[in-house]
């Protein structure tokens, strides 16, 4: 019976549900798109991983482009719930690669979101994808022109060293923080001064 009501209620929700999200996550309120965006993940442990389709997929990818900082913040949030809902071999499969190709989006505000999506993402992926998919991408952000995405890779390198393992620290993310600690910019140089001072703390311990 579980079973059947579960269907019905993906059935019933792809025919009535899913097209009203669609036309309120484009509302032109913005608090009408952050309530909607804020009540996928909910929608998401009700009705589990069939529910989640291509379109409320694109969705999320849009969200995270939005023009209102408070819809990208949460766009981000709802990235990490997802993952946390359907776990990383999901997530791996359905919305991370999309995150990431968003690193190259023209806009550095879309950038700085992917950034802040990759550091709530980490911990939720667990070490082994976090460095062989979300690392690389965050060292290859820190050869951005755009001052205010070099100091943010330094705050996401900082959130990942727990994270990996010291030999990837020492491998691939000092060298990186102490590029960019002699960045001509006074900001990007205190962030990443700051990020392997911390670097240190967790070698010392």
């Amino acid at each position: 019976v579980y079973l059947s009501l579960q269907v019905i209620g993906i059935d019933l929700l792809s025919q009535s549900l899913l097209p009203a999200i669609v036309e309120l996550a484009e509302d032109r309120h913005w608090r009408v798109r952050l309530a909607i965006i804020e009540y996928i993940p909910l929608l998401a442990s009700q009705l589990g991983v069939g529910f989640f389709d291509d379109k409320l997929g694109a969705l999320c990818m849009q969200w995270l482009k939005d023009k209102v900082y408070s819809i990208r913040d949460a766009a981000a949030n709802n990235v990490k719930r997802l993952a946390e809902e359907f776990g990383p071999d999901w997530a791996m499969q359905h919305i991370v690669p999309q995150v990431l190709d968003m690193i190259n989006s023209p806009h550095y505000l879309h950038r700085m979101t992917i950034l802040h999506s990759i550091s709530l993402l980490a911990p939720v992926m667990g070490s082994d994808i976090t460095c062989s998919k979300l690392l690389p991408v965050v060292i290859n952000a820190s050869k951005d022109r755009v001052p205010n995405i070099k100091f943010n890779v330094a705050k996401v390198l900082q959130s990942l060293i727990p994270i990996v393992d010291q030999s990837v620290v020492e491998k691939k993310i000092r060298p990186c923080l102490v590029e960019l600690s002699e960045d001509p910019d006074v900001d990007v140089r205190f962030f990443a001064s700051q990020a392997l001072e911390s670097s240190n703390q967790v070698m010392m311990s």
